[in-house]
């Protein structure tokens, strides 16, 4: 007889650094831990090696990513571990065996004019798991909440891209907007989703959808084109999820 060995799904992973857009990566993060019934590793990347062996129990940075999400559901496995090395180049090293990495992103314009930082350009680009990058508002709070978007297209990745999109759509009870016209396959798949049809280049309605908690974009599911091109990505851009990547971001590298 042979024995198959099974794999398990590897820790959703979140970057820790202290910020207050960290800690709002690790709020998100937990709902993907408690439904894929799989441990929340906090990561947290330091130039040189801690000293003492309980020396990431004394981290402020992770002492205070493990309580947010303990307060959030108080039986998930947590792991901490502090890592030396550059953020992107830790986590990446963290993806090969993980389920997710999420990361928190400051507002655009309060990192020196890019749209994503150094971290998150690094994982766009070599990560081997889906990354979340949660972006985060002038005033701190997460920008997650409203509608789960997603271009339908004829990449090879994108079966995997709108996957993730319905699944997370079904996770944060949100309205799926799936930008394309073929959505009839997914409709049938996930009838519990609300599911809109909107035309490309409609995905994002301006000011009062950006300002208001009914219809904005909180997050857009993109596939690998979108990741390679990540770093040089600008404002005003013409993808055809209007507002992206001013919204929270998941990336799927498959």
């Amino acid at each position: 007889m042979v024995v198959h060995a099974v794999e398990l799904p590897g820790a959703v992973v979140v970057g820790v650094d202290g910020s207050r857009w960290s800690l709002n990566a690790v709020s998100w993060a937990v709902a993907e831990a408690v439904t894929r019934g799989v441990t929340l590793r906090l990561v947290r990347a330091v130039r040189s090696a801690p000293r003492g062996d309980a020396a990431g129990e004394c981290d402020a940075a992770l002492v205070d990513a493990y309580d947010v999400a303990k307060s959030m559901h108080p039986t998930l496995l947590i792991e901490t571990a502090i890592v030396v090395g550059p953020p992107g180049t830790a986590l990446e090293r963290e993806s090969a065996n993980a389920s997710m990495v999420c990361i928190g992103a400051r507002p655009p314009h309060c990192a020196g004019g890019r749209l994503f930082g150094e971290t998150a350009s690094h994982l766009a680009a070599y990560a081997r798991c889906p990354v979340a990058i949660i972006r985060s508002r002038d005033d701190g709070s997460a920008r997650v909440g409203g509608v789960v978007s997603v271009v339908l297209s004829d990449e090879a990745d994108n079966d995997d891209v709108v996957h993730l999109a319905m699944e997370e759509g079904r996770l944060r009870e949100a309205t799926v907007r799936q930008i394309d016209r073929r959505v009839d396959s997914w409709i049938r798949r996930y009838p519990d989703v609300h599911v809109e049809t909107v035309p490309a280049g409609t995905g994002w309605g301006g000011e009062h959808d950006r300002n208001s908690g009914d219809g904005h974009i909180g997050l857009a599911v993109v596939g690998r084109s979108d990741a390679d091109t990540i770093a040089s990505l600008s404002v005003p851009n013409c993808h055809p999820i209007l507002g992206y990547p001013d919204c929270s971001v998941l990336l799927v590298r498959r």
